[in-house]
């Protein structure tokens, strides 16, 4: 099994953490995780980008050098990926002394290559600081940055230009090779659809603003901000992990996950920019789409920013993971409210699957006095129920279907519920002749939540590790648990405390 690489975007450190950079760490945690319970080899990298022209702007409004006011907002960036509980191996920041060091390199490797994919020339356009991207006339709204709402800057100032055009040709080329290299589809398709359109030369240097990385044969300018940001998915593999070089080994099976709004530096700019290095394009990119609010982009210039850090505080991180994956069809876009997620949490957190532990747990306590029997019977409505699913969801994420998967576990959750009152052990405890029928019952729903337990543990690491204490069972979350049959007896099992406690609703 290869090794598994995925990549978050690097998040602007200048703007507020919201709901919209969780999701995408939300997400590519839970496919890292996912590998990682499959004995994959997996790295999993997110972080921040620091050389924006509004970071120097900003510092300069607070009278501080650029690097001082970046040190001093990073921290909750880094804070983000640790309260979701997303267990990235690398936090990257684009003023690291590895990541400089890689990015005048590869970009004096396109110089070098022989085939003048860099020149000089002159830039005349405008320039929206928000995006941090040049804008022709056709990308605005009534002459306003549609991501912004504000009309973008003049600028005019001599740069090192890389030569996209010439790449045109190769990029159709790798599109029609590899009709997966993006998914969805209709973001790839998008993407060939711009590729085909002529695609210009764009400068990849700022002259007159010393807050970059320095072009190294030219240090009176620094790097465009995409011609150093897109550079940290290959820089972070060179100095991660102090002595190792890391690119052989994951390089070739990197997943970079993204919003659309950022498609066309990912799929364009940067296969073009890693094809004139010399360097492999990645292995896959998968695009999503916008975690909207009340049907309204998230930003900041908006005003509807929705930190997750407070949501965190209310409904605990598994509660917001589970919103993030369940609330829109990931790749698609969707609208969410604060609303939702309280519905969520009760509904089928707190209802479906809490109370299933609960009642679980107090069944087991009361009628055995805590001591599980090992009786698995292969041809229960049990065993047919969660055999497929070690399978169906490992398939699912192989595909990015992250919100498809979850929901094949819910299938499972409700199918439980299901069997607790069909089965109704309330009633088998009143007939001594029914007991080896009754430690049937117990027996399937604990072996039953223990396989929940391991197939959620991606999604709600929290609430998976707190299930499997409270059923007494092995704590090891590896896919091959999740297949029936594997509890074996267990002891001194308590009714467990609300997985998903009520909320007061005034507080929320």
């Amino acid at each position: 099994m290869e090794p598994y690489y995925v990549t978050t975007p690097i998040y602007y450190v200048n703007s507020t953490p919201h709901i919209g950079h969780a999701y995408t760490t939300i997400a590519a945690d839970i496919l890292a995780r996912h590998q990682r319970q499959r004995g994959r080899d997996t790295f999993f990298l997110t972080g921040v980008d620091e050389h924006a022209s509004k970071v120097a702007r900003v510092a300069a409004e607070q009278g501080l050098a650029p690097q001082e006011y970046a040190d001093r907002i990073e921290g909750v960036w880094r804070e983000l990926p640790a309260r979701l509980l997303a267990e990235n191996d690398f936090f990257i920041r684009t003023s690291d002394d590895g990541h400089k060091r890689f990015v005048q390199d590869f970009l004096q490797r396109i110089r070098d290559n022989g085939r003048d994919d860099i020149y000089q020339d002159v830039y005349a356009g405008l320039y929206c600081v928000g995006c941090e991207a040049f804008k022709t006339e056709a990308d605005l709204v009534d002459g306003l940055c549609p991501e912004h709402d504000r009309e973008p800057e003049w600028i005019e100032e001599t740069n090192w230009f890389f030569r996209l055009s010439a790449y045109q040709g190769r990029l159709l080329q790798l599109y029609d090779a590899r009709p997966d290299f993006v998914l969805p589809r209709f973001r790839a398709n998008e993407a060939r659809s711009f590729i085909e359109g002529g695609l210009q030369d764009f400068s990849i240097s700022r002259a007159g603003q010393p807050w970059g990385i320095p072009i190294p044969w030219d240090p009176d300018q620094v790097a465009y901000v995409w011609a150093d940001a897109l550079v940290n998915y290959l820089s972070a593999l060179t100095y991660a992990r102090e002595g190792e070089d890391l690119r052989e080994r994951y390089w070739p099976s990197v997943r970079h996950l993204l919003a659309k709004d950022i498609l066309r530096f990912h799929c364009v700019y940067w296969p073009a920019l890693l094809l004139a290095a010399g360097y492999d394009v990645p292995h896959q990119l998968f695009v999503h789409g916008w975690l909207l609010l009340d049907d309204r982009k998230i930003s900041k210039s908006r005003g509807n920013i929705v930190d997750p850090l407070d949501l965190i505080d209310l409904y605990g991180a598994d509660a917001v993971r589970f919103w993030c994956a369940r609330s829109v069809s990931f790749g698609q876009d969707g609208s969410a409210s604060v609303d939702g997620l309280r519905d969520r949490y009760e509904r089928e957190l707190g209802n479906d699957l809490g109370n299933l532990l609960s009642r679980t747990t107090a069944m087991v306590a009361r009628y055995r006095d805590g001591e599980l029997r090992a009786v698995p019977d292969p041809a229960s409505d049990v065993a047919r129920l969660v055999g497929p699913l070690g399978a169906d969801v490992a398939d699912r994420l192989d595909a990015y279907d992250i919100t498809g998967s979850l929901e094949r576990v819910w299938e499972v959750v409700r199918g439980l519920n299901r069997h607790v009152e069909a089965s109704a052990p309330w009633q088998l405890a009143k007939d001594a002749e029914r007991e080896q029928e009754l430690d049937r019952v117990l027996y399937d729903l604990v072996d039953g939540l223990r396989v929940v337990a391991v197939a959620l543990h991606a999604f709600l690491p929290a609430a998976s590790e707190q299930i499997l204490a409270a059923l007494r069972v092995s704590p090891d979350v590896s896919w091959a648990g999740v297949a029936y049959g594997l509890t074996g007896t267990a002891s001194k099992i308590e009714a467990a405390a609300p997985l998903f406690p009520r909320l007061d609703v005034q507080t929320a």
